[in-house]
C-alpha cells in the first residue's frame, strides 16, 4: 500500500470526542423531563384525595380539640366564680359568717380551678395527640407499652413525688390551711406564706423559712381557724376573800371588754370561770374569753399584766406556785444556826473508838 493511501486512511477515521468518554454524564433530554413531571402529576393525582382527607380529620381533630378546651375552662371558671359568691355562713351564726374568709375562699378556688384546668387542658391535648398519630396510621400500641412502662417505672422511682402531689391537692380541697394562718405541722410550725400542691412554706417564730413536703405531714393543727381560747390561772392564798378577788377580776374584765383593740380582739366577754383546784396553801382562779384566731396569747399577756396591777391596788398577794410554802419566824436564838457538836469529835467516845482504824500489833524482839 503506498503512503498516500496510508494516509487517506487515517484521516478518515473518525477522531474521539469529549462526549464518548465513559465518564460523561447524561443529560436528559427535554422527552425525559416530560415524563417524570408526569408520573409526578400522575401520583399526585391519584394520592390528592387521600392527603386531603387526612389533613382535614387533623384540622376537624384539632379544632374540636381546642373548642372543647375552651368550653371546658369556661365552664370550670364558671363554677368557680359561683363558689366565690355563695359564701354561706357556718351554723347559721354571725360568728360562723366570720369564719368564712372570702380571701380565703378566693385562693382555695383559685388553686382548686388552676389544677382542674390544667388537667383538663391535659386530657384533652393529650387524646386529640393521639387521635393525629392514628390518622397518619402509626401504630400506637409499642408507644402504649412504652408509656404504661415508663408510667409505672416513674411512679416506682418518682412515688413521693406522687404522694407529695396527691396530699396537696386534698389540703388545698379540703381549706386545711391556707396564706396567712398559723399552724403546727408537726415537723414544723409557724405562718403559712405559700401553698404549693408538693410543698407548702412556713415562716418560723424566729423568722426562719420551712420547706414543708405536704406527704411528709401527718397532722396539721389550724391555729387561724375558728376562734383561739385564752385562759389565765391567777394562784392567790388560801386565805384571801374569794368575794373580794372575783370582784377584783370582773372590773378587769368588765374595763378589758370595753378599751380598744382589745374589744375587737374579744369574740365573747371575759368570764371568771371559778376556782379551777384548791390546794392545801392556795387556790387557782380560773379566767378564760374567746379571742380572735392568732390573738389569744396577746389578749393573756395584756390579761396578766392588767390582774397584777390590779391585785397590787387591791392588796392581794398572788403566789408563785400551786403550794406556797409555810412561813416561820426568824429564830431568836443566834446558836440556832449553828450545827449541833459530833460525838466523833470526843476521841473517848465509843464512835470515835470504833471508827479508828486498827493498830497492827507490834513484832516481837
Amino acid at each position: 500500500m503506498s503512503l498516500p493511501a496510508v494516509l487517506t486512511a487515517a484521516g478518515s477515521s473518525p477522531t474521539p470526542t469529549p462526549s464518548e468518554s465513559p465518564t460523561a454524564v447524561t443529560v436528559p433530554s427535554l422527552q425525559d423531563a416530560q415524563e417524570s413531571a408526569t408520573n409526578a402529576a400522575g401520583w399526585v393525582e391519584e394520592n390528592w384525595s387521600t392527603w386531603l382527607a387526612i389533613g382535614l380529620r387533623v384540622l376537624l381533630i384539632l379544632v374540636i380539640a381546642a373548642i372543647l378546651r375552651v368550653v371546658v375552662r369556661r365552664a370550670i371558671t364558671k363554677l368557680i366564680d359561683r363558689m366565690n359568691r355563695t359564701v354561706q355562713a357556718v351554723d347559721g351564726t354571725t360568728l360562723g359568717g366570720l369564719l368564712v374568709n372570702v380571701e380565703r375562699r378566693r385562693q382555695r378556688s383559685q388553686a382548686i380551678g388552676s389544677v382542674l384546668r390544667s388537667v383538663a387542658s391535659f386530657l384533652i391535648l393529650g387524646t386529640a395527640a393521639l387521635m393525629v398519630l392514628g390518622t397518619f396510621e402509626i401504630n400506637l400500641a409499642p408507644l402504649l407499652a412504652s408509656a404504661g412502662v415508663a408510667g409505672v417505672a416513674i411512679g416506682f422511682g418518682a412515688r413521693n413525688l406522687v404522694t407529695d402531689f396527691l396530699s396537696g391537692v386534698f389540703m388545698i380541697l379540703e381549706d386545711q390551711y391556707g396564706v396567712g394562718d398559723q399552724i403546727d405541722a408537726g415537723v414544723a410550725s409557724g405562718e403559712v406564706i405559700e401553698v404549693g400542691l408538693r410543698v407548702t412554706k412556713l415562716r418560723g417564730d424566729n423568722g426562719e423559712i420551712w420547706y414543708v413536703r405536704n406527704g411528709e405531714v401527718k397532722r396539721i393543727g389550724n391555729l387561724s381557724q375558728g376562734w383561739a381560747t385564752a385562759g389565765v390561772d391567777v394562784t392567790v392564798k388560801a386565805s384571801e376573800d374569794l368575794d373580794r378577788v372575783k370582784a377584783t377580776l370582773v372590773e378587769v374584765a368588765e374595763k378589758m371588754n370595753k378599751e380598744e383593740p382589745w374589744n375587737e380582739f374579744l369574740w365573747s366577754p371575759i368570764e371568771v370561770l371559778g376556782l379551777d383546784s384548791v390546794l392545801i396553801d392556795s387556790m387557782v382562779v380560773r379566767v378564760s374569753a374567746k379571742t380572735m384566731p392568732g390573738k389569744s396569747l396577746t389578749v393573756e399577756r395584756e390579761l396578766r399584766w392588767r390582774i397584777k396591777r390590779a391585785f397590787d391596788a387591791a392588796d392581794i398577794r398572788i403566789v408563785g406556785g400551786p403550794t406556797v410554802p409555810p412561813e416561820e419566824d426568824p429564830a431568836l436564838d443566834p446558836t440556832a444556826g449553828v450545827a449541833a457538836p459530833s460525838v466523833y469529835s470526843n476521841t473517848a467516845s465509843p464512835q470515835a473508838a470504833a471508827a479508828s482504824p486498827l493498830t497492827p500489833p507490834a513484832s516481837a524482839k
